[in-house]
């Protein structure tokens, strides 16, 4: 209950809604309503140069239809029926209502704008002080950002917000409320969890299917395990990876270990497009899964792809990793998801193991899974190819085609496993840092940026086109390891985005230096969308902050938005467990841990902004890179996002479910 830190769910008399009850400091969330407005087209809106934004009611596609009437099926953008839907099949979201207060005690209420959106839409937002009565709090409808800034709110009760989309002057149902506990303070959410060892990663998907994200987190332990929980802290189930996770070594570990070093070997998607996520884990003999049933193979080495149920972590269904490499050992993994034919999801599998104590096979895979089995679509291995990888994988539609590419670093296969180019002809070798993104939005398509570690020519970055590989440009200097590097849009006076590493910030299409001096560039670490301008903010070491290209300096000396402990959140590892937008509006959250590693703590933005954009998360590109990790790194659009932009169109996407 309220204050005890622990989450109760209960059944309202009147409604279908399911009332959860429970976060001691944060809030709590109630299930998604079950109609919502129609889908028409993209919804966001026209960006100008100096950061103003003006709405749009330029269709670019679809048919508006009248609204579901209130007893309609579950769904955040429930459209008229369809016979074949069109575009890749997206999880159906709520409005992902949350609030939180700021410092001079008013609270800042964000929801978020869905893809499919009428671009006409407007919202009103309601609030329930400790329980009573509903009431209206804008005069007019908001047809600019999808966020309010409540100044009537008291800091000593507990305050319930909700909205209604107003759709041709007709407000729709209710969202799913939110309730921001009596005397919470910060711009973060807190979901308890159950006490524990600290974790690396947390993933996120929607596993109960009401719309809104939950948690599945691993437990940095011997054996290792893995934990999943509601999106209120309802703990579901945890599954421990058995005694072939007890050797960590992050080069040639056990067969069942995950998440040392670049490796995770667990991702968490919609696989089969029911509504409800599933977990895809890279298993071997001794692993306990979530429903208690324990799986046993003869030897240690052979592993096996599973699929759990995300709700009670039982197996679904398991496939074998193709043996090619089995007399060297284990593969460790990396997983992600991506929509290799443009419509349903696949898992992707990046596996290594080491010959010897000399260099490395590389396997990637495909696999679908359709509800009772997982099947693999396709293998490749890197024998007789110059193909350099590196630490993370994008998983994004290079060359415009509806359909989803598989890049690494130093080459990109297509997405039915054959190779579409290397890099390794142009001098490009192995690096810790690289991006592909909408670098330069005059120039069509997406491009990328990459670094280079002890490259033989002295190369230490790059730029090229992302559908053909073409260097665009190039650095060189001394054979180092340059380490780190980042793309994003932190000088609003310059075109595109910006790329640095520790040579200094250059204006990417213009190959110029905007600083004179290497050293007061910022350090290269996440871009991070927080304060509402269109450019990007930085997170680094548990700080958000804010490069000035006005009065540029280094990171110990950059403006600060937000000091992580000062919320509560810690980054054990110096990296935030995720970075994604997982509710509000656009602009990103990051969850960490609090220091008993019994919370998520997940800061989200406090401040208003009047820019208008639809849930990063409905963006393709953008939701595969939230099922990625390795070396963790900035997700991005396929789209530009930044100074400047124009209205980007409608992903081509229905809604699971339709």
């Amino acid at each position: 209950m309220a204050g005890t830190g622990s989450s109760v769910r209960r059944k309202a008399a009147v409604t279908s809604l399911i009332l959860v009850a429970g976060l001691a400091t944060a809030g709590c969330r109630e299930q998604k309503s079950a109609a919502q407005p129609a889908p028409a087209a993209s919804s966001a809106v026209t960006a100008a140069a100096d950061g103003s934004v003006a709405t749009t009611s330029a269709a670019t596609s679809a048919t508006k239809s009248a609204a579901p009437s209130a007893t309609a099926p579950a769904s955040a953008g429930a459209a008229t029926a369809a016979a074949t839907p069109a575009g890749r099949a997206m999880e159906n979201l709520g409005r992902g209502v949350v609030a939180v207060r700021r410092a001079n005690g008013e609270v800042l209420v964000s929801w978020r704008l869905l893809a499919l959106d009428p671009a006409a839409i407007g919202f009103n937002v309601y609030r329930s002080t400790a329980g009573g009565a509903y009431t209206k709090l804008n005069g007019t409808v908001l047809t600019k950002g999808t966020n309010l800034v409540d100044t009537t709110a008291t800091t000593t009760k507990a305050a319930s917000y909700r909205v209604r989309a107003v759709v041709d002057g007709a407000e729709q149902a209710p969202s799913s409320a939110y309730t921001l506990a009596a005397g919470a303070f910060g711009p973060a959410v807190t979901i308890p969890i159950r006490a524990g060892a600290a974790f690396k990663f947390v993933w996120t998907g929607d596993l109960d299917g009401d719309g809104e994200y939950d948690y599945v987190i691993d437990r940095q332990t011997t054996p290792q395990a893995l934990e999943a929980y509601s999106g209120d802290g309802t703990f579901l189930w945890s599954m421990s990876m058995g005694k072939n996770s007890t050797n960590q070594n992050n080069i040639e570990g056990g067969s069942s270990t995950i998440d040392v070093g670049n490796w995770d070997g667990v991702t968490v998607q919609d696989l089969d497009s029911d509504g409800k996520a599933e977990v895809a884990v890279r298993i071997a003999n001794g692993v306990t899964f979530g429903d208690g049933s324990r799986f046993s193979y003869p030897d240690d080495t052979h592993q096996f792809i599973a699929i759990l149920d995300g709700m009670t972590g039982a197996k679904r269904a398991t496939a074998p990793v193709p043996d090619d490499y089995l007399a060297d050992g284990p593969m460790y993994a990396r997983f992600g998801v991506g929509y290799l034919d443009g419509k349903t999801p696949s898992l992707v599998a990046f596996m290594k193991n080491r010959v010897g104590k000399g260099g490395f096979n590389l396997m990637m895979t495909a696999w679908r899974f359709d509800g009772s089995a997982v099947t693999n679509q396709w293998k490749w291995l890197r024998e007789g190819v110059h193909a350099p990888d590196g630490h993370n994988t994008r998983i994004i539609d290079v060359d415009g085609d509806g359909k989803d590419e598989v890049a690494e670093i130093g080459f990109v296969l297509n997405g039915d496993g054959t190779l579409r180019y290397t890099l390794d002809d142009q001098g490009i070798g192995h690096g810790d840092r690289w991006y592909i993104a909408d670098i330069d939005p005059s120039r069509p398509g997406l491009e990328g940026y990459g670094i280079q570690q002890m490259n033989t020519s002295g190369l230490l970055e790059y730029y090229y086109d992302a559908a053909t590989g073409k260097v665009i440009w190039e650095h060189k200097g001394g054979i180092v390891d340059v380490g780190r590097g980042l793309v994003g849009d932190i000088d609003p006076s310059a075109p595109g985005l910006e790329a640095w590493s520790y040579s200094g910030v250059y204006s990417t299409p213009k190959d110029k230096r905007l600083v004179t001096d290497a050293k007061k560039s910022p350090w290269p670490s996440f871009t991070l969308w927080w304060d509402g301008d269109l450019g990007a903010e930085l997170y680094n070491d548990g700080k958000v902050e804010k490069w000035n290209p006005a009065a540029p300096a280094d990171s110990k000396h950059l403006p600060r938005l937000l000091t992580a402990w000062k919320a509560g959140g810690y980054d054990f590892a110096r990296n935030p467990n995720l970075i994604g937008d997982l509710f509000g509006d656009w602009r990103e959250e990051v969850v960490l841990s609090n220091r008993a590693h019994d919370e998520l703590v997940i800061l989200t933005t406090d401040q208003a902004t009047d820019t208008r954009l639809y849930t990063l998360a409905q963006n393709p590109a953008y939701r595969n890179g939230m099922t990625l990790k390795g070396y963790m790194q900035s997700h991005a659009v396929d789209y530009y996002l930044g100074t400047g932009m124009t209205t980007p169109p409608a992903p081509k996407i229905h809604y699971v479910g339709e």
